[in-house]
């Protein structure tokens, strides 16, 4: 035996070990070792014993514990069958997909072979098998079995089986039973379906419409259970799992069932009266919001005393209907109507009041009187006529202040609303109104409230942007006369803020960390206006900061390396952002850190739209000492180097030449991608670097040597230009003949018989010959009949040559803008870098005493053979308003355009410099509205002007282009050339230039004048010269056409004009335009009419535009496989969960005549869609619905029977009711009550189906189908919700697009007086496909416009 003792005192130890049962005998079997061992041999029965360890020093002595030793006798071997000294477990629960090792060990003699088996299967192969000990390891185990151990050797074989029991989760219950049911509970009862223990159950219900969703209860321990708080008279799914240790099995089977009926909850909606003879009165109401049950009549009360108990009232029943006579009433008297639902349970809530008086031709009480815009001195009251028809002259509104007896009358003529002025601030008033005809005055309405708002007060507070560490807070105060105090609390902080600042930056905040900002503003009356917002800082991504690279060549740039991005997913662009120091001693300069900068003012001033030659002086003038932004770039594109001071744009920022020997510092802006408000994170700044002293780039005119080596250079090149224009002047005089056999390409610029050959009155040929720039004389005027093909060329290999072209345009010339540089002008300017330059800016009369009142940021523009035919002006601001408007009048300008809308992506792109409403004064000149047109794609209103000092008024023209999307540029030119033609037809001819602007007044101004220009140009010349004219516009205005996409969107327009000619005729002229088009053209085999309808179909949509519709999961819900929505018009139907197409069904919006979206166009339902189609009616607010097909034409089925005939039917979350159906002589009227099941919301529906449409061909008449369209919108107005009417044929395309058409040419002619057919059915077709689709019923619109335009008198002659 070998004894160990490890022993840890001092050395020089000495140490023994003692077999305790000897008596002790000094030195006796001692022994000095070092390592503590101690080795017996040979040992003998006398050793066997207990024994001890001794260690021992000069300090003491100290003991082990014992040790035992045994010795055994020698004997023979023995041997042993095997037996298990390890069994594994009889049986083991596991999780499903668990995993488990299950051990076994047998012993015997000689040691046991052990193996595992499953059922008769080896689980251990033979060659494998183990001595003794094998462990059966087991994952992913999904099913319950039984293994068994085997252990084998020559005296025998024994086994052990474990069962492997996987938990499983408890089966499903029984399909629950409905017991008992309330009006708002349900009590069910179920089997538990499991022989297993089951823990609890828990109940899912909800009630049965899309969005709703199931609500849980918990930790049931029964098998009945009753589900309370319910909605009355509501189908509702309930299902019921059980749970036990593991979790929560499948669900029952659904059960359905409909709560009870209650009396109903809300009243009868738009309760309406009208005398209809001397003591007879009609009243007609719609059914409740909540009627809580299937409402079984109503009742009508009604008395001449309102202050009496209502059961003295005189009631009238009715029973399955909403409307009712009530007779014997007394002549003169004004009677007080109250009406109540009911259902087989009880009576629901009376409406308010309404009131009539008994006199025939008296009007009726006027509809929905409520409060419209209030400010501190005025509140905007509105309504509707109670009829059409009333013969109304006038109205009279009494209104007195709260708390006061006395009334304000006033009396003024028909209209639909009415501002109050003159009140005082935050004061309730009270209102009433009553319509007067020659009869008399008819009924007051009931008493309305409002209160004015409190004056001057800060408003529309917002979190515009975060950083990790600052919030940006912004809101509008108009009032900077006196400060404004508003106090600022969070995170238990309080700063003082002064509401004339419009912005406050809060700096010092936690990365990732969300805040709560309270604003309270000084005291009012009510304690001051209060004010949360809710702002979440940047997270912790970390950018680092860039650095010089110091390895770069030549010694003149400043490169910076570009830090790797990490999180890129996280960050949707990256800016490149120079911050220019102040000049100073010292190494220590006072500068924010990245996150404290202004970034709002960055961005604002920053802009830009593309690159524009410019001098180095020139370039400081703009600059300043400010920071702005170099370059942006997507994370996936962003160079790992960047040379600063390149002078090229980087997507819209440009690269400015740096000072020579200023300072900078350089830090990286990364603009994250989040839903909410604009969140940023800033790398550090780098060391400060300073600009070479020589500028990098040869532009800069300053030096003498180069004006010594350039200045002879372009002489000669002026020189060859002059030669040229000669020569190609001499060239241009053969006789016409001759020159019609020329190459377009090479035509003289001047062969137009129009032009005087030696004195060219177009400035753009005058260009070409005074100042011909090489791309110029590259890219020369384009003959109308090649358009096409150059555009096509330009847009090929993804736009190379466009954009080659593009970047190419330089008006070669360098100009000076000192006045928008002054200091007294430069808040004058939207943007710092649109600038006015000075040769063609608009100089205002300067106002005695006022330095800078002669500037505006406005140029004169050149239009086609004429000079300042335009003015390109930046989207006014407040402090501009009154120069804009004298510019107007001092020009004498007729009409203004205005091609952006007052906010874009929550950015401010022009102040309203018009009033809403009335009258404004904008310095000396008074605006007062005259009226507004809104239209879908612009708005057209009507100024009168009027300067003050002057006996003149003058009538100006605004309109607007609503239609220009945030991102790019339209999809289609048909509406802006629509808008075009309105501006042209409607500018008189003697009027002064037309004002445009956007928003800094260069992109999209760009766009409408040189596109309004060459369509000029091409009624004279057949040619376009883009190129020349973009040119020309840049030496007038910098930046004109900002884009490549704006570029290229002229062409468009321009190809679609040509291609299209102009199809808008006078109403007058129709009739002789239609039998022109009747004709045979010249040289042709088709009529005018054919060759118009095949000009519809020349451009084809390409498949990228099916996105949606031509999906496997969505094909089959297509009628036809060729009539198909465009992705971006489709209706989109609210998805729902785990359902892949959910989303889609065969529809498209369409714009009206007045509202973007007025319409939706769709197939006629198919089996499959009838539950879509429902859903799309509801989700869209969609209350009428045109038919125009039957069920079945031709033998085909046309579409499917979507609704039910006499009782109701359920469409997955919608019960339908057939109200009514009325029998027209062209039409049938159904109404049907839809009802939600999931919130029990009602509406109804109308449908009109067309029953005269032919099942070949067209009707032989269309004044049955005008009366028709005007039945469904007169219908649409007097009862329609906001949502579009909805309009189905069989395909969705071919008499869908005829009605929509009519709709909207109809409306056009009895507003404008002109007819469009061609540009309207091209409108619809940019929207949906093949709209209209034969020639027969393209010539159908002609027709019916036609015998439309008979039923005016004042056209028919």
């Amino acid at each position: 035996m070998v004894s160990d003792s490890l022993v840890t005192f001092q050395p020089l130890i000495v140490c023994c070990l003692l077999p305790l049962s000897l008596s002790f005998i000094p030195f006796f079997g001692v022994f000095f070792f070092l390592p503590g061992a101690l080795q017996i041999e040979n040992t003998e029965e006398t050793d066997q014993g207990k024994y001890e360890c001794v260690a021992s020093n000069v300090e003491g002595v100290r003991y082990s514990s014992p040790a035992n030793l045994y010795v055994r006798e020698l004997r023979e071997v023995r041997r042993v069958p095997p037996r298990f000294s390890i069994t594994p477990p009889t049986t083991q629960e596991i999780m499903p997909g668990g995993s488990v090792n299950i051990t076994c060990v047998a012993v015997g003699s000689p040691m046991p072979y052990v193996k595992w088996m499953l059922n008769s299967e080896d689980l251990t192969p033979e060659d494998e098998m183990p001595v003794g000990r094998n462990v059966l390891e087991l994952n992913s185990v999904r099913e319950s079995a039984n293994y068994t151990c085997v252990a084998m050797s020559s005296l025998g074989i024994i086994e052990a089986n474990s069962q492997i029991i996987v938990k499983s989760l408890p089966k499903p219950p029984g399909t629950p039973v409905v017991t008992e049911t309330t009006a708002t509970s349900i009590t069910i009862t179920w089997d538990s379906g499991n022989p297993e223990p089951v823990s609890h159950y828990i109940i899912q219900y909800r009630a049965k419409s899309p969005e709703s969703k199931f609500e849980t209860v918990d930790s049931i321990t029964t098998t009945r259970y009753s589900i309370g708080g319910l909605s009355p008279n509501t189908d509702y799914e309930i299902r019921v799992s059980a749970f036990n240790t593991i979790g929560q099995g499948p669900p029952s089977e659904p059960v359905e069932a409909r709560t009870g009926e209650q009396a109903p909850a809300s009243p009868p909606r738009n309760i309406q009266a009208r005398i209809i003879s001397q003591n007879t009165m009609m009243v007609r109401w719609d059914e409740p919001e909540e009627p809580n049950g299937q409402i079984k009549g109503y009742r009508v009360y009604y008395t001449m005393d309102p202050s009496q108990p209502m059961s003295m009232w005189h009631i009238h029943n009715v029973q399955d209907s909403v409307i009712t006579t009530i007779q014997s009433l007394v002549a003169s008297e004004t009677y007080t109507i109250r009406v109540l639902a009911f259902t087989s349970v009880g009576d629901g809530p009376f409406s308010d009041p309404i009131h009539v008086k008994v006199l025939q031709g008296v009007p009726g009480q006027p509809t929905n009187f409520q409060v419209g815009e209030v400010s501190d001195t005025s509140v905007e009251l509105t309504w509707e006529p109670a009829f059409e028809k009333e013969g109304i002259i006038s109205y009279e509104l009494h209104y007195k202040e709260g708390g006061q007896e006395s009334q304000v009358k006033k009396t003024f003529g028909p209209a639909s609303s009415y501002v109050v002025e003159g009140l005082r601030a935050n004061t309730e008033y009270y209102f009433s109104l009553a319509a007067i005809s020659n009869k008399g005055i008819g009924a007051f309405t009931n008493e309305i409230s409002q209160r004015t708002s409190q004056a001057n007060v800060p408003k529309n507070f917002t979190v515009k942007l975060t950083t990790k560490t600052t919030a940006l807070l912004t809101w509008k105060f108009s009032d900077s006369r006196f400060p404004y105090r508003c106090m600022l609390e969070y995170n238990r902080q309080k700063v003082e803020l002064d509401a004339r600042l419009n912005k406050a930056l809060i700096i010092n905040l936690r990365p990732n960390s969300t805040y709560e900002f309270r604003i309270t503003c000084q005291e009012s009356s009510d304690g001051g206006p209060k004010h949360k917002l809710i702002a979440r800082t940047a997270p912790h991504i970390l950018v680092r900061k860039p650095e010089l690279d110091l390895k770069r060549e030549p010694d003149s740039t400043l490169t910076i390396v570009l830090p790797p991005l990490e999180s890129k997913e996280l960050i949707k662009v990256v800016y490149v952002v120079v911050v220019p120091l102040k000049k100073g001693r010292g190494p220590i300069r006072h500068i924010k850190s990245p996150d404290e900068l202004d970034l709002d003012e960055l961005f604002g001033d920053r802009r830009l739209g593309q690159r524009h030659a410019r001098t180095t002086r020139q370039l400081k003038q703009v600059d300043g000492k400010r920071p702005y932004i170099a370059a942006s770039f997507k994370p996936s594109s962003m160079p790992p180097s960047f040379t600063l001071g390149n002078q090229m744009v980087y997507s819209g920022f440009e690269n400015r030449a740096l000072d020579p020997g200023q300072e900078y510092v350089i830090f990286i802006l990364a603009e994250l991608n989040t839903t909410g408000g604009k969140t940023f994170v800033t790398s550090p700044y780098t060391d400060p670097i300073t600009a070479p002293d020589v500028d990098p780039q040869p532009i800069d005119t300053g030096g003498d040597g180069l004006i010594w080596v350039v200045g002879p250079v372009l002489a000669v090149v002026f020189i060859i230009c002059i030669v040229i224009a000669i020569l190609l002047y001499k060239n241009s005089k053969p006789d016409s003949s001759k020159r019609k056999e020329s190459e377009p390409r090479t035509k003289c610029l001047l062969n137009n018989a129009d032009i005087t050959p030696h004195h060219p009155t177009d400035p753009v040929e005058m260009r070409r010959i005074n100042f011909q720039t090489p791309g110029m004389m590259n890219h020369p005027p384009i003959p109308i009949s090649e358009l096409a093909e150059h555009t096509e060329l330009l847009k090929a290999n993804d736009n190379l040559k466009l954009s080659q072209e593009y970047e190419s345009i330089d008006p070669g010339q360098q100009f000076t803008w000192e006045h928008s540089n002054l200091e007294v002008n430069k808040p004058k300017n939207r943007y710092a870098n649109v600038i006015a330059y000075d040769h063609s800016r608009v100089i205002l009369a300067p106002i005695e005493g006022i330095t800078g009142s002669d500037y505006i940021n406005a140029n004169y523009i050149d239009g086609y053979r004429k000079q300042n035919a335009y003015i390109a002006t930046q989207g006014p601001l407040p402090e501009t308003f009154g120069d804009f408007w004298r510019m107007v009048w001092e020009q004498r300008a007729a009409t203004v355009v205005m091609m952006t809308r007052l906010e874009e992506k929550s950015r401010i792109k022009c102040d309203q410099y018009w009033p809403s409403r009335g009258t404004e004064t904008y310095g000396m000149i008074q605006v007062t509205l005259l009226d507004t047109i809104e239209l879908a794609t612009f708005c057209v209103r009507t100024f009168s002007l009027h300067k003050n000092g002057s006996s003149e008024k003058r009538e100006v023209r605004q309109f607007q282009f609503t239609a220009w999307p945030d991102h790019g540029v339209p999809e289609y030119p048909t509406p802006f050339l629509a808008f075009l033609r309105r501006v042209k037809t409607c500018n008189p001819p003697d009027a002064g230039p037309i004002i445009a602007h956007c928003s800094a007044g260069v992109g999209r101004t760009g766009c409408f004048i040189v596109i309004d220009a060459m369509l000029e140009r091409i009624k004279h010349e057949k040619t376009v010269d883009i190129y020349g004219h973009v040119t020309l516009m840049r030496s007038q205005r910098n930046y004109m056409v900002q884009t490549e996409d704006q570029y290229s969107f002229i062409h468009d327009a321009l190809l679609e004009a040509v291609a299209c000619g102009n199809t808008e005729v006078a109403a007058r002229s129709l009739f002789s335009y239609i039998q022109k088009l009747a004709q045979v053209e010249t040289g042709e085999h088709v009529s005018g009419m054919e060759l118009e309808f095949k000009r519809l179909a020349n451009s084809k949509a390409h498949t990228s535009r099916f996105i949606s519709a031509n999906l496997p999961c969505n094909k089959f819900k297509n009628r036809l496989v060729n009539i198909m929505p465009y992705e971006t018009t489709r209706v989109c139907l609210q998805p729902i969960r785990g359902l892949e197409g959910s989303d889609y069904i065969n529809s498209s919006f369409i714009d009206g005549y007045r509202q973007q979206r007025a319409y939706i166009a769709t197939q006629g339902p198919l089996a499959e869609t009838t539950e879509d189609f429902w859903r799309m009616l509801w989700e869209n607010n969609s209350t009428i619905v045109v038919m125009l097909t039957k069920l079945r034409e031709m033998g085909r089925e046309k579409c499917h029977q979507y609704w039910p005939a006499e009782r109701s039917a359920r469409y997955q979350y919608f019960v339908v009711d057939p109200m009514a159906e009325y029998n027209m002589p062209q039409y049938i009227l159904r109404e049907f009550k839809v009802t939600d099941a999931r919130d029990g919301q009602s509406r109804t529906v109308r449908q009109f189906q067309f029953t005269d449409w032919p099942e070949q061909g067209v009707p032989k008449s269309g004044e049955g189908f005008i009366d028709f369209i005007g039945q469904v919108h007169k219908t649409k107005e007097q009862f329609g919700q906001d949502g579009p009417i909805s309009v189905h044929c069989s395909a969705g395309v071919g008499r869908t697009g005829v009605f929509i058409t009519l709709s909207i040419v109809l409306e056009r002619m009895r507003y404008e007086g002109v007819v469009d057919i061609f540009q309207t059915v091209k409108m619809l077709r940019t929207q949906r496909p093949a709209m209209v689709q034969t020639e027969d019923e393209y010539q159908f619109c002609y027709q019916a416009a036609l015998e439309y335009l008979g039923s005016f008198d004042h056209y028919a002659t």
